[in-house]
């Protein structure tokens, strides 16, 4: 695979470029400067930059960018925000406004996320409300954020009462993503990064699934090739994806958020950080698979191999033992998801391996059955 692998999103004059590097955060500048050089962008080739990063890797990952900046005559300023999923809220948006208001940032200010799904969705999202829009590039230091959030310009934060109710679609200039970054990355952040690549598989490609199947040994090894090669793909079918229905109106986005549905509630239910987001997909995969077993849509097998594969990799497959969730809770919180409509509740549901679709009105009688049965477990 080519040490510089590009992955191109194509969505017109928003159009960008993913950059798939390893070892390679020094070179950030000079990627960066020939991005905007590309692009023809109405913007200084070398603005002021805000970088927006957290406690766990500005030290390293986003140190490593900064001294990339100043060496090439950037002027830059870093806002450290405090590591996990509650930094995604109104008030620390708020703090973040307050730093680009006193850097006089303008439309020629560009941000700049270095870190993992929280800070790139933070950080978009301030970078599409503030002067009604600003440039931003997104540096994603998790497994996790390189192969779903970093792609596809959906930012935004959370509400007390659910998870990404407030946002916006705002595409990245670029995305520099250094696999390199995941060496550091600690076990249970690493695995839950694993959960959406899953995702990927069960809903698109039948063909990587039973790769991912077949490399449980070197993905578990962070083995650089395999590595490389499951981002590679992941950001490229994410990316047909956006480009086809970057906005969400066709309903066809709508199957990236297989397993959503459910792990939105547990999230939000469990508070903001108790479970992460891909451990709370994997468990969203397994109600959504049980539920389509229920519906007569796919086979017992379907749902035996996605959940072997899931364990495999760490990741879990039911709540953890002494949960408070209750069956009632959950529906209520569902009712809050963005794919309900008029409020019946739908969801993204496997036909066979390699393929999903959004099924609307599912009777409320079946999702609590599911529910239930994880209950007694």
């Amino acid at each position: 695979m080519d040490p510089h692998e590009t992955v191109s999103v194509s969505l017109g004059e928003r159009s960008y470029e993913i950059a798939i590097v390893s070892g390679e955060l020094p070179a950030f500048a000079a990627w960066l400067t020939a991005t905007i050089t590309r692009r023809g962008m109405k913007m200084a080739v070398r603005p002021a930059v805000l970088i927006v990063t957290d406690g766990h890797v500005v030290h390293h990952h986003a140190a490593a960018v900064g001294a990339s900046l100043h060496l090439a005559g950037y002027h830059c300023e870093v806002a450290v925000l405090p590591p996990g999923e509650q930094t995604k809220s109104l008030a620390d948006a708020s703090a973040l406004y307050d730093r680009l208001v006193e850097m006089h940032a303008d439309r020629q200010t560009l941000v700049v996320a270095v870190g993992g799904g929280v800070v790139g969705d933070l950080a978009g999202f301030v970078a599409a409300t503030y002067a009604r829009g600003l440039a931003f590039v997104q540096v994603p230091t998790t497994l996790l954020a390189q192969v779903d959030s970093s792609v596809g310009g959906k930012v935004g934060i959370n509400h007390p009462q659910g998870k990404n109710l407030i946002g916006a679609f705002h595409q990245p200039l670029g995305v520099y993503l250094d696999t390199s970054a995941l060496d550091t990355l600690p076990l249970r952040d690493y695995r839950s990064g694993l959960a959406e690549v899953v995702k990927y598989g069960m809903i698109l490609d039948e063909p990587f699934f039973t790769f991912l199947e077949a490399s449980v040994a070197g993905i578990n090894q962070r083995s650089a090739a395999v590595l490389r090669q499951i981002v590679a793909r992941s950001c490229r079918l994410k990316a047909d994806v956006v480009e086809r229905d970057e906005f969400e109106r066709s309903g066809l986005r709508a199957v990236l958020n297989y397993g959503h549905t459910f792990a939105h509630a547990c999230e939000a239910l469990s508070g903001y950080g108790e479970l992460l987001h891909g451990e709370a997909v994997a468990i969203g995969m397994v109600y959504a698979a049980r539920l389509a077993h229920r519906l007569g849509r796919i086979d017992e097998s379907i749902v035996s191999r996605q959940t072997n594969l899931l364990s495999a990799l760490g990741l879990p497959t039911g709540l953890r033992e002494g949960s408070k969730l209750t069956p009632a809770d959950m529906l209520d919180r569902m009712r809050l998801d963005k794919k309900t409509l008029g409020g019946r509740l739908r969801f993204v549901l496997p036909t066979k391996i390699g393929h999903v679709e959004l099924v609307s009105d599912v009777p409320e009688a079946d999702v609590r059955a599911v529910l239930d049965e994880f209950a007694k477990q």
